[in-house]
């Protein structure tokens, strides 16, 4: 058969892969020593939040979150929390699992410190409100273990490339939502303060933030499962924790390690999502510590007069 001839297109070659590549081959060798710097900063930090943790005993530690999902909520919480991580304790994930939770709390944070400023900023300013929006929609939408690639570039296998991707993953969410909740504060209430004379900053602290914190707290939520989920796909690269377990698991096809893992991950994802949702759900002044410091310090006419 002849061969087939190649097809005719009007459209040049576009590589924009590579030009990428060139960027952040170009990025990482001029500013080589910086990351090193970042990537100690950032193992560090993880470092310092699981070492402390896993120097307690397991059944010691999970008594404590349990009693912090209480304080918090409620002892359904309390008690589900403690049954969970004895689980994860039984099936021998418990150091995966704290290393997971580290990893968490401190890329949270981090997305928290970056995205809640900037969803504010594009509250404010509806200039920065178009530069951020396609900015996150371009984040939020590319999948998450592309975000693998760049970091691993520029920081190598290890714990700080899985930080970053999951700080990149994880910040749109804060970003949408905190703009979102000061966006749907009642012009009126903001215009109720300007007319007793506050200031811009503090309309901003005692107006729209608190009205806007449920929004802001979902937002916090989202963070936090968004890390979760990526904290696990970062075990690809390094990330430790319950993604070493799960790509170790796939790599030999040990189902019982795998679904051991995954279990876990389960586990941290309910609880750190129910104490969230309670964080933004409780009414100030009306937490577990106060509703227990009233009940121990009441007085026996106050106790006889409220009956």
């Amino acid at each position: 058969m002849p061969e087939s001839a190649a097809p005719v297109t009007i459209v040049p070659p576009i590589p924009i892969g590579t030009w990428l590549e060139t960027g952040f081959t170009w990025f990482k060798q001029t500013f080589d020593a910086l990351f090193d710097v970042i990537g100690d900063l950032i193992t560090g930090a993880i470092n310092g939040i699981a070492d402390p943790l896993l120097a307690l005993d397991p059944l010691v530690l999970a008594i404590i979150l349990a009693l912090l999902g209480w304080l918090l909520r409620n002892w359904k919480l309390g008690v589900g929390t403690l049954v969970g991580l004895v689980l994860i304790i039984g099936m021998d994930m418990w150091e995966p699992a704290v290393e997971t939770l580290a990893l968490v709390v401190v890329a949270t944070v981090v997305a928290l410190i970056l995205g809640i400023p900037l969803g504010i900023l594009a509250a404010r300013s509806p200039v920065v409100s178009r530069i951020v929006k396609p900015v996150m929609d371009f984040m939020q939408t590319m999948p998450g273990m592309v975000w693998l690639l760049p970091v691993l570039k520029l920081f190598s296998i290890g714990v700080a490339g899985a930080l970053v991707a999951t700080v990149i993953f994880a910040l749109p969410p804060a970003v949408r939502l905190t703009e979102l909740g000061i966006r749907q504060v009642d012009g009126e209430v903001v215009e109720a303060g300007q007319a007793f004379g506050a200031g811009p900053r503090q309309i901003l602290k005692d107006i729209q933030l608190p009205l806007a914190l449920p929004t802001v707290m979902a937002g916090v939520n989202q963070v936090i499962m968004l890390a979760l989920s990526m904290a696990v796909i970062a075990g690809l690269v390094g990330g430790g924790g319950l993604g070493n377990e799960v790509v170790g698991a796939i790599s030999t096809l040990n189902l019982a390690r795998g679904f051991d893992a995954g279990i876990s991950v389960v586990i941290l994802a309910i609880f750190l999502d129910r104490l969230t949702a309670s964080i933004g759900s409780r009414r100030p002044g009306h937490g577990r510590l106060r509703e227990l410091r009233e009940r121990f310090t009441r007085t026996p006419a106050t106790a006889a007069s409220a009956s």
